[in-house]
């Protein structure tokens, strides 16, 4: 970036600044979404930093949307009850009583400026033009409908009506009906150690990117295998998986919290679509993926009674406990390629094997500082073409790795600072033109502040890897960013 550019980004960033000012000197209209509108109660009663969930927030989603102890006393909407108590006793010759959520609907908004690097011509001519700056561009407009119903189902929708622009085409997040202690009573299984989920869902991953607290994905999740689709580079072959261990996956699972949440399991079987949230399946296949993650949490605070307690409680009031957690994830599936020849006319389908896996951990010291960080490995099988081409002989793996680390610290409860960092290696992306080095870096300093409970105002630069310029010789640029905007809930 030369020096008139970081002038004009100087600029830029100082002009944000003052609107984020004027913004927070506003008066807003205070307004709570489903969860907080049922319990008359603040956002912050379950997020430290929304949609992040703090220690009682967690309890409640584990608990299937309601208050982890006395729910029926905290309750102050109370639902419509669908059938009598007595039903329970003369099942099965009666339907079994349920009940029905007073409008359990909420609704999310969220714009952004943005401040984009100068884009060389090369750049803009090979894939289109990105303006430099955009006052106030939208991002998504959500609604959510989530609830329990009853004392062991909960179901959630949301779907994004809008997203990236007037009119754009939004999309199908989360849909799904969870059954919590599934069968429990009849196997004396201890509550919430086995739930089972159905329907279209995040991955149950260590953290998520579908409520994330950043404005910008997490780089290794978004990360697919693809050779190099002219065959001319080191690492010719048949893989051209499109999968991202992101996208919304349809399908069912178990999954258990036994010891409070500090023991989690769950285990999906998937279609193992091939898309990104609210964009078509690239993919489809008969064969069925499977998702696992374990994780073992350590509660660290010095008094045992207080490690009993869904928060911690002291001379300063109440607070997060003090803990950490370490996971182990994988996803195994199959990528299926050439199907009716339509790749490769003559020869069969392809069936080639694949899997993410890896590691993360957790640290959260009581409510004021977070600190958190993933790694994960992806494989898949390759093959090419023999000498006659009359059929296929195992190549090279694609592989890559990588992943991130975060920092949160909260200045104070609606001042928080955030720095990110993501690295992906993958030599395959370099041959195919998409960096410099085998591995890519970004670097992401964010501030957040809470306006009030449900209103955040949100900045974030993103300090972009090196890009090659197509056509030009040994020259690169950074695709730098920075966002400032408003995030809402209603």
């Amino acid at each position: 970036m030369g020096l008139q550019a970081k002038l004009s980004f100087a600029r830029v960033a100082v002009a944000a600044g003052l609107l984020i000012a004027v913004q927070a000197a506003a008066p807003r209209a205070s307004a709570i979404p489903a969860f907080a509108r049922k319990y008359h109660t603040a956002c912050s009663t379950c997020h430290n930093n929304w949609p992040e969930l703090n220690d009682f927030g967690l309890a409640f989603k584990l608990n299937g949307f309601k208050f982890p102890k006395d729910d029926e006393d905290f309750v102050k909407e109370p639902p419509l009850m669908l059938g009598a108590k007595a039903q329970k006793e003369a099942f099965p010759h009666s339907i079994w009583p349920g009940e029905l959520p007073i409008l359990p609907i909420a609704f999310r908004y969220s714009g952004h400026f943005v401040y984009n690097s100068p884009q060389p011509a090369a750049v803009a001519a090979a894939s289109g033009f990105v303006p430099q700056t955009t006052m106030f561009q939208p991002n998504t407009f959500t609604i959510i409908a989530a609830s329990s119903l009853g004392p062991s189902l909960e179901f959630w929708i949301d779907d994004d009506l809008a997203a990236a622009g007037s009119g754009a085409d939004g999309g199908m997040g989360d849909a799904y009906i969870k059954a919590n202690n599934f069968l429990g009573y009849y196997l004396h299984v201890p509550k919430n150690d086995l739930n089972v989920r159905y329907g279209q869902f995040e991955l149950d991953l260590p953290f998520t990117q579908a409520r994330t607290i950043n404005l910008s994905d997490y780089a290794i999740y978004d990360e697919t295998a693809n050779v190099n689709p002219t065959g001319t580079g080191p690492l010719p072959g048949t893989t051209a998986n499109p999968f991202a261990l992101s996208a919304a996956q349809r399908g069912i699972e178990l999954s258990g919290y036994p010891r409070q949440g500090y023991t989690w399991w769950s285990v999906a079987v998937v279609d193992g679509e091939n898309s990104l949230y609210g964009t078509a399946p690239l993919a489809s296949k008969n064969s069925k993926d499977v998702y696992i993650n374990l994780w073992q949490g350590f509660n660290l605070e010095r008094d045992p009674s207080v490690r009993k307690q869904v928060q911690a409680a002291g001379p300063t009031g109440v607070h997060d406990h003090t803990w950490i957690r370490f996971n182990a994830f994988g996803y195994f599936g199959t990528s299926e390629l050439n199907q009716d020849g339509s790749l490769y006319a003559g020869l069969p389908t392809l069936r080639e094997p694949f899997y993410r896996a890896g590691g993360a951990f957790d640290y959260r010291f009581r409510g004021n500082f977070e600190l958190w960080g993933l790694y994960e490995h992806g494989h898949d099988a390759n093959r090419t073409l023999n000498a006659n081409s009359t059929g296929f002989v195992s190549a090279m793996p694609v592989t890559f790795s990588g992943g991130f680390v975060e920092a949160e610290y909260w200045v104070y409860p609606w001042l928080i600072g955030l720095m990110r960092y993501d690295g992906v290696n993958s030599p395959t992306d370099r041959i195919n033109g998409l960096s410099r080095h085998d591995t890519r870096n970004i670097f992401s300093p964010g501030l957040q502040i809470l306006v009030r409970p449900n209103i955040k105002l949100e900045t974030e630069y993103a300090h972009s890897y090196e890009q090659p310029i197509p056509g030009s010789n040994n020259t690169f640029f950074r695709a730098n960013k920075f966002q400032s905007g408003v995030d809402f809930v209603f």
